[in-house]
Parts: C-alpha cells; sequence; structure tokens
C-alpha cells in the first residue's frame, strides 16, 4: 500500500484569547495538498487571528499547527520555508522598483539568484507587471501594489499560501488575474486558504469554506454540504452564511 500523503495544513484544538475574549475557539481543520479553503466571517470574526496563527506570527494558547508534518510551536523556520503570508495592505517598500523588492525577497529565503531572476520574470509577465518592473512601487495603484506584493509571496514557490483579503481594492479586471493565477497554483500543488467577505468569490474559488461568527467555527465544508446542512438545496453561499450567523447571533447573544 502507498504511504498515505501528509495532509497540507493540520490544525488541532486551536485557541486563542485577549484577555477575556476569545478570539479563536477549539479550531481543527485538515487540508490536502493543492486544497484551495475560504475563511468566511465578519470583522473580529477570528478569521485574521487564525492566519496569523497558521503563519507563526501569533502564538496559539491552545492546540498545534502542522504544515507538512512540520509544527509550527517547535519549527516555526521549517513552516515559514514552505508557507507564504499576504496581510490585507500589501507590504511594500515604496522606494524599490518590483524587480528590487523581489531581488530583496530572494535574499530573505536564500533563493539561488538564477532562479529567482527567472521566477521573478515569470511572475511579473502573468500578473502584467513587467513593463513597469523599473519603476518605483511609491507610483503604482492600489491593485499593482497588490500584484507585486503576491508575486514576493509566491517567489519561493511556497507549499502553503495565506492570504487575507486578496481581492480587496482590486479593479475587476485585476481581480481576474489573481482568481486564475490562485487557480493555476492550486493545479500545481500549492494550497490556499484565503479570507473574504465577499460571498461570490467564496462560491466561485473555494472547494471547502469554514464560516466563522465571534471566534467558533459554525459550519465546514462544501457549498453542496452546508446546503445539506442548512436543508436548503438551492441556496447560494451567501444564504447560507447569513442564516447560519443568524441562528447563532440568536442562540448566543452577545
Amino acid at each position: 500500500m502507498a504511504p498515505t500523503a501528509l495532509p497540507a495544513l493540520e490544525i488541532k484544538s486551536l485557541t486563542k484569547r485577549f484577555g477575556s475574549k476569545t478570539a479563536v475557539a477549539d479550531f481543527h481543520l485538515t487540508l490536502p495538498p493543492g486544497a484551495f479553503y475560504g475563511l468566511l466571517g465578519a470583522n473580529g470574526a477570528g478569521k485574521t487571528t487564525t492566519m496569523r496563527m497558521i503563519a507563526g506570527l501569533l502564538q496559539a494558547d491552545q492546540g498545534s499547527i502542522c504544515v507538512y508534518g512540520h509544527r509550527v510551536e517547535t519549527d516555526p523556520k521549517a513552516v515559514k520555508a514552505i508557507t507564504a503570508w499576504l496581510p490585507d495592505e500589501p507590504l511594500l517598500y515604496d522606494k524599490l522598483t518590483p524587480m528590487e523588492y523581489l531581488e530583496f525577497i530572494a535574499g530573505l529565503w536564500a533563493v539561488e539568484a538564477s532562479v529567482a531572476e527567472k521566477r521573478a520574470e515569470e511572475l511579473l509577465r502573468w500578473m502584467d507587471l513587467w513593463d513597469e518592473r523599473d519603476k518605483r512601487c511609491e507610483t503604482f495603484s492600489r491593485g499593482m501594489k497588490q500584484k507585486t506584493a503576491l508575486a514576493g509571496a509566491l517567489l519561493h514557490d511556497p507549499k502553503l499560501l495565506l492570504l487575507d483579503e486578496p481581492f480587496s481594492g482590486l479593479d475587476a479586471a485585476v481581480a481576474r488575474q489573481v482568481k486564475e493565477l490562485l487557480v493555476e497554483k492550486t493545479k500545481e500543488g500549492c494550497t490556499i486558504v484565503l479570507t473574504t467577505h465577499v460571498m461570490e468569490i467564496a462560491e466561485r474559488l473555494t472547494e471547502r469554506v469554514g464560516i466563522f461568527h465571534r471566534g467558533h467555527l459554525l459550519a465546514d465544508g462544501s457549498l453542496e454540504e452546508l446546503r445539506a446542512k442548512t436543508g436548503r438545496p438551492a441556496a447560494n453561499l451567501e444564504d447560507i452564511f447569513i442564516q447560519l450567523v443568524d441562528e447563532a447571533s440568536v442562540s448566543s447573544p452577545a
């Protein structure tokens, strides 16, 4: 019998508190390589806190996180070497050009210069930024900055890509380019976890979603599984999300 592949991401009993408030409560998740997963919820639901813990930027109070068998708690360098985190606000050095920025990122990840140069060109061409490669990032629109930051996240060819509201502020044409790129990356085996407030994006892109409310996971599954859970075989994701959050708010009001 062939050995079972390691999960790309395995989370057990993940919990985080800030004072008396529980931001994330006993969260469990297992994703295989190549999965496209969406974390949905209102502001303050616990999505970004969860992502920051997976990325190793925030320490959990309880539970464990493994990325391809490497535990975030005990082997953070190994996890970060195969993980990329893209926050909702692009973090760029405005005085650098896209090529200079990608050279800098390649140095941080110790990517060989010839490999980094090839990947940088491929990514910038893919995102229609090649003609802008020698312009300073400070002159870029929000969409161009977002695409440059995404190129930086992908430069070291991560196996796990964490995206926090990656389509915020993007126009339709740029958003479509980014969507196509992300789908292609999952086909190559990259596992993607994204947060979004746009239910249509989650419904079209992701294979499975988790719905958060006040730190708790209300539901997890494909659209068909969520339809079965709510007894609404024709409902879209937005209708299901609203129903589940409304029911949770009634049963446990703030």
